[in-house]
């Protein structure tokens, strides 16, 4: 039995030779990324038909989707990366779909690339590359990290990474989580209210996972609480901040400076507020694009999909109440 298995994250393009060797090797067909030439990433959708199994990048599977006649031989989701809420997790497992993502495999890399964030906007590294281009020589005054306090607004995997990194730096490190138990074995971190947390930083560095409940967690009310001296970064989810109110408190000057790695619409729009927005570092949701890591996230993500080819269930099920689902696409023995 071989599966067709559909590629929508492109990270795949660069990091996925060995993943795909895999694939191949097990008798799968596989559609790459480049198959939609120029499309839209969304239109990649349209060649979900005949598609047992998707390694899925950003590409919203919604109900809809799910249900409908072109996903009816789909499998399993495997996600290239930790968050799933691109993904109805629930119509998936009503629909017998398997859903799966790589938990744990990117801490260190988005803690790694949140931290550059934080050097890069409080020392001003990237308005003295951007002076330097223009063949201007002009220095830039940034502000100290070292003793400075650190607020982590999420403190699960990646925040805690990131708060062994701020201990190298003298950092006091406060943190913000409604599970205080994700703070587990982090003795260094005092956890606060968000009020507090906000109030006190002067870094604030946002490392929630993207819920209904926390969409637009950090708008104006929270801008407006912050020093005027802090500096805000965000490599989580673009809709955990109210991008109006942050474009504006960045050019009325409620707040120093912010450094965004992602965004409520990616790609970006070249229009978009955010781009000329003071004092604002922008990149393009790169935190994740180290290679060593990116060839680690794309073989446990094919690997998945192995395993449930092969019987077997996968390391990292999202919605593992699937598996006594009478709708189960998939035999899986007991």
């Amino acid at each position: 039995m071989s599966w067709n298995v559909l590629l929508t994250a492109s990270a795949l393009a660069e990091t996925g030779r060995a993943a795909l060797e895999l694939l191949r090797h097990a008798g799968c067909k596989i559609t790459p990324p480049d198959s939609a030439g120029s499309s839209p990433p969304g239109s990649r959708l349209a060649l979900l038909p005949d598609c047992d199994a998707v390694i899925a990048g950003v590409d919203k599977f919604s109900a809809a989707v799910l249900a409908s006649p072109a996903a009816s031989r789909l499998k399993i989701i495997s996600r290239w990366g930790v968050g799933f809420d691109s993904v109805d997790v629930s119509a998936a497992t009503q629909n017998g779909i398997v859903v799966c993502n790589t938990p744990g495999l990117l801490d260190e890399a988005v803690a790694d690339y949140s931290f550059a964030l934080l050097l890069a906007l409080a020392r001003q590294i990237h308005a003295g590359h951007t002076i330097m281009q223009s063949g201007d020589w002009k220095q830039s005054w940034g502000c100290d990290v070292h003793g400075k306090t650190l607020g982590l607004i999420g403190c699960g995997r990646i925040g805690r990474a990131v708060a062994r990194r701020a201990a190298g730096f003298n950092l006091r490190v406060l943190a913000a989580d409604s599970n205080a138990r994700s703070g587990a074995g982090t003795s260094a971190i005092q956890f606060v209210s968000l009020e507090e947390l906000l109030a006190t930083s002067d870094f604030v560095s946002l490392h929630a996972p993207l819920t209904p409940e926390n969409r637009d967690l950090i708008g104006e009310t929270q801008l407006r609480k912050m020093k005027p001296s802090a500096l805000f970064i965000n490599a989580a989810r673009g809709p955990l901040v109210d991008e109006a109110a942050l474009a504006r408190a960045l050019r009325e000057g409620w707040i120093a400076g912010a450094a965004l790695d992602v965004f409520c619409q990616e790609p970006l729009p070249a229009d978009h507020p955010l781009r000329t927005a003071p004092n604002l570092l922008l990149t393009p949701h790169q935190a994740s694009f180290a290679r060593d890591t990116g060839e680690r996230v794309s073989r446990a993500a094919a690997q998945a999909i192995l395993d449930l080819l092969q019987g077997r269930r996968p390391q990292f099920v999202v919605n593992p109440e699937v598996f006594a689902s009478p709708a189960l696409r998939v035999p899986i023995p007991a």
